[in-house]
């Protein structure tokens, strides 16, 4: 059992190495590129689209130290990874799959996708040009280190690259695991609550940046934006808000400013 949040976290999470149509990410298949840790895997980087593999047992006690050396091997490779978190229907895969589309085209991206169950959004990401590895967590509630480390091996990240890890939706857990990212990144929608950061500060305590999404609805619902912010940065003093619509496009100019500036 996760000694956090007592979910099952002694299964086998399983990993799956979706690879773009039409899209090389010019990775070398060296092993040694591969962060060190501690699972044996038989890898086959080819185009089949269904290689599912153990990421084999995974000890908490270790994540920090885990995160650490994930941390280490991406500066080394100058591969910037974000941990992409918020709750679920926020609008995660459907802002990755914009940011995909426009940005792979200039920098090499990939996709740590983590959900408990099914590829459904692995192939989603995959159609839109990034090279993604799904891992299904079973009835854990969070990615760790450990699978992180498992899927970068996996994905073998050019250097100069762009990893996003998609974290299982979720506002509670997913904040107190270190994955070795560059940043985090706390996604939420307007059809949400304003008060969430008050209700969730743990996670928004320890965002670099808040996408507030679905912004095209605001016509429809009763949310107060300035009062999002004003809740995340009693949390967070000085925490960046960029309003966004995945769907539309309103400001992921912004957005995509903050990731060259990161």
């Amino acid at each position: 059992m996760c000694e956090t949040c007592g979910c099952d976290a002694a299964g086998a999470p399983r990993l799956t190495t979706l690879t773009a149509p039409d899209h090389d990410l010019g990775h070398d298949p060296a092993h040694d590129r591969a962060p060190a840790h501690d699972h044996g895997r038989d890898h086959d980087h080819g185009p089949a689209h269904a290689h599912v593999v153990p990421l084999g047992q995974r000890v908490l006690a270790h994540n920090d130290d885990l995160a650490g050396r994930n941390r280490a091997w991406l500066a080394e490779r100058g591969v910037l990874a974000l941990n992409m978190m918020s709750s679920p229907g926020s609008g995660k895969t459907t802002l990755l799959e914009r940011t995909v589309a426009d940005l792979g085209t200039s920098r090499p991206v990939s996709v740590i996708e983590g959900d408990q169950e099914t590829l459904l959004d692995a192939r989603r990401l995959a159609a839109a040009g990034a090279r993604t590895v799904q891992v299904n967590t079973g009835s854990g509630c969070h990615l760790d280190a450990a699978m992180v480390a498992g899927a970068l091996s996996a994905l073998e990240p050019p250097d100069g690259s762009t990893v996003f890890i998609e974290n299982v939706g979720n506002l509670v857990c997913p904040a107190l695991f270190d994955l070795g990212e560059r940043a985090r990144v706390v996604l939420m929608s307007v059809t949400e609550g304003a008060d969430k950061p008050l209700k969730y500060p743990h996670m928004f305590r320890g965002a670099d940046v808040l996408l507030l999404n679905k912004i095209d609805l605001l016509p429809y619902v009763d949310f107060d934006v300035d009062a999002c912010r004003d809740a995340a940065r009693r949390v967070r003093p000085g925490l960046r808000l960029l309003p966004v619509s995945a769907t539309r496009g309103d400001g992921l100019d912004t957005w995509y400013d903050w990731l060259a500036d990161t």
